[in-house]
């Protein structure tokens, strides 16, 4: 069984900043993208930021400019840097493995929780 470990989430103030990271397995095979999903409650898992094996890059619109999502794939460890968080980011926050060949890892989520 596969499992990614991650960590860095918790209870924070508007404006404040959090690391998320998530560390896969090496002996994952043919990792291709690793991204970064959050649930709110009542709503719908969705993507925030994925980076890809080559190293490209893509945010949703209500995070651009905040969020930085990077990678070590030396470490196969996606990290997603939050600045200027707002309390709607608050959410579950889940690390996703893309292999090549179409097969998905989750994470077990951690917990972001922005106050106003």
């Amino acid at each position: 069984q596969v499992q990614l470990v991650e960590s860095g989430g918790g209870l924070v103030q508007a404006g404040e900043s959090l690391r998320l990271s998530c560390a896969a397995p090496p002996r994952i095979f043919g990792v291709n993208a690793m991204a970064w999903y959050r649930q709110a409650p009542g709503k719908q898992r969705d993507l925030v930021a994925r980076v890809t094996s080559g190293g490209s890059t893509n945010y949703a619109d209500s995070v651009k400019g905040r969020f930085t999502i990077s990678r070590d794939n030396a470490k196969n460890t996606v990290y997603l840097q939050m600045n200027s968080l707002k309390p709607e980011d608050t959410a579950v926050y889940y690390c996703n493995v893309l292999r090549i060949d179409g097969v998905n890892y989750w994470g077990q989520g951690t917990q972001v929780t922005v106050s106003s």
